[in-house]
């Protein structure tokens, strides 16, 4: 490997926006590659900076870390994704944003009067949860009448 091509992990970290612990992470978990000097530093190809910026980008529409390893076992190793690549990818996507979208707007238009969460807090939850349904319905804590869009547990 060309030692212009190589990165040390503060300049990936730096670069990238990523924690150097994130990085030690998603190389942990085979997001990234590093290779190692002999005192066992690592040492990322530039193109990572592409894999990380994917990952982000994947973060910010909602996927999975789980997700985010499909989309990129489907490329070789190593590459990052092509211009045919990310047509194929971002229709993915576009879809997981449609839903977004209008699970967002479902709870807009229904905010005034119930966020969705069976709590019975207001005087009259007849959209959601008339005469506390939820109380002996739903096996869902928390938010349970939320689109499942919105309610994904933290990661």
């Amino acid at each position: 490997m060309d030692t212009n091509d190589v990165l040390t992990i503060g300049e990936v970290s730096r670069r990238s926006g990523f924690a150097a612990s994130a990085l030690r992470y998603y190389e942990k978990e085979g997001l990234v590659a590093a290779t190692r000097t002999v005192g066992g530093q690592r040492r990322y190809r530039r193109s990572v900076l592409r894999r990380l910026a994917f990952i982000r980008a994947a973060s910010n529409v909602g996927l999975s870390l789980e997700e985010i390893r499909a989309e990129l076992a489907q490329l070789p190793a190593n590459r990052t994704p092509t211009k045919a690549d990310w047509m194929r990818i971002s229709a993915h996507w576009r879809r997981r944003l449609d839903e977004q979208v209008a699970a967002l707007e479902a709870l807009r238009d229904k905010l005034d009067s119930c966020i969705g969460c069976g709590c019975l807090s207001l005087k009259q939850c007849g959209i959601s949860n008339p005469a506390d349904r939820a109380a002996s319905t739903s096996d869902a804590p928390g938010a349970a009448h939320l689109p499942a869009l919105l309610r994904r547990q933290p990661h």
